[in-house]
């Protein structure tokens, strides 16, 4: 039986990306270089460290990756000022959980700063079991130790665990864990690589969610048994 669930959290509670974005094309325009959909795709779902050691090798900054990572969140939470939007059925999923009374918690690649900011302005950390962030971990996704960590937190064993993503990189640490994996789809991920995922959805609130959580209870069956029990509306 599905036992928690693990939610990402940039791009798939809520719509950071898109503030993502303006920190990053704010960071390289002051440098004279430009933020492109490349790059974007490089470094979505990855850890600062790997975002910034990447922008080093590529772009040729001096800096640390430390320095530019301090620099982009105090960029970042300046846009962030501007509001940032709740991604479509977050709220309703979390009331189902709440109701059935399922665990749940948040992994993210992201700082815990950012995310003390990201999810506290929406004062929903409360209502989740634990947190993990980059600094919980030495391997980020697709590396799959922030998933297994969570299982681990959960006390559960990965295959009881559903994980809701929308990056890449998320998709195959999830999958990589052992758990089951479902990625939703936006607008800033249309066109990614999701084969590691068991089921793609184009919301929080998908039905199929739902009947996945309510009804399937054997996630160590072939992915193709569970996805019987599941309609296609």
């Amino acid at each position: 039986m599905i036992k928690a669930v693990a939610f990402d959290m940039d791009g798939l509670m809520f719509n950071t990306e898109d503030v993502y974005w303006k920190a990053a094309d704010a960071q390289l325009r002051k440098r004279g270089r430009e933020y492109t959909a490349e790059l974007c795709a490089a470094v979505m779902g990855r850890t600062p460290q790997y975002c910034f050691e990447l922008f080093r090798e590529r772009l040729d900054f001096p800096e640390s990756w430390q320095e530019l990572e301090r620099e982009s969140e105090d960029l970042f939470l300046a846009f962030l000022n501007d509001g940032y939007a709740t991604m479509p059925g977050l709220m309703e999923l979390l009331e189902f959980l709440e109701e059935k009374q399922v665990p749940k918690a948040v992994c993210t690649s992201s700082s815990l700063r950012i995310v003390n900011e990201v999810l506290g302005r929406k004062d929903v950390k409360k209502r989740f079991e634990f947190v993990l962030t980059a600094e919980d971990i030495l391997n980020g996704k697709p590396n799959p130790e922030i998933y297994l960590k969570a299982a681990v937190r959960f006390g559960i064993a990965p295959s009881e665990m559903l994980v809701l993503e929308d990056s890449v990189a998320g998709s195959q640490s999830a999958r990589a864990a052992g758990a089951y994996v479902v990625v939703v789809l936006a607008e800033h991920n249309r066109g990614g690589d999701f084969s590691a995922a068991h089921l793609v959805v184009d919301s929080l609130n998908s039905p199929k969610i739902l009947k996945l959580l309510s009804a399937c209870r054997h996630l160590a069956d072939p992915p193709g048994e569970i996805l019987r029990c599941l309609d296609t509306t």
